[in-house]
């Protein structure tokens, strides 16, 4: 069974970092990104709702662009379980948010760093200023992404996170992490 590709493969006109897809996302956060229609899905819908499915292959065939978008963001969703998964104590709601959100802007690598886990698979930026945009694009987009999946994560009311969520903690996509 094959993994499940980003749908905006297709997207025409979309501008690429390296070979990395830069999508419009629906945010209030500053940033670079584009943004996108509010009542249309965008990359980080599409990373939620992809991320326990596509968590649970150890191969991914990259078919365009977006898909090496949606392959950092999967990388990062882990990251953010595994982190509260470690914490000592079951978090909150708030202190969830606040975890996530200092993990989001924390230094991480990207393609062409030394230290980026897919560098086989990723172009590098062709310059320092598209380096710098596509840092602060992915801030912007793990910000959202962050927020959206404690959202999602405390959907039930109970002032706990879902179970079900919680229980690929120790999943690892394509056997990688990013290191965050």
């Amino acid at each position: 069974m094959p993994a499940y590709h980003s749908s905006f493969n297709e997207e025409p006109d979309v501008r690429q970092v390296g070979n990395m897809a830069v999508l419009p996302i629906k945010t209030r956060i500053r940033g670079p990104a584009p943004i996108a229609d509010p009542s249309q899905a965008d990359i980080v819908d599409e990373t939620l709702d992809l991320f326990r499915a596509n968590s649970l292959f150890r191969n991914f065939e990259i078919k365009g662009p977006a898909d090496r978008t949606l392959i950092v963001l999967i990388l990062f969703i882990s990251d953010c379980l595994a982190k509260l998964g470690g914490a000592r104590t079951v978090p909150t709601q708030i202190e969830a948010s606040k975890l996530l959100n200092t993990l989001s802007v924390d230094t991480f690598p990207i393609p062409g760093d030394a230290n980026f886990p897919l560098n086989a698979h990723y172009a590098a930026p062709s310059s320092r200023a598209d380096s710098d945009y596509l840092r602060q694009y992915l801030i912007q987009v793990r910000q959202e992404l962050a927020a959206r999946l404690v959202e999602k994560l405390y959907a039930d009311g109970t002032g706990k996170p879902s179970k079900w969520w919680m229980s690929f903690q120790k999943r690892r996509f394509m056997n990688r992490s990013l290191g965050t």
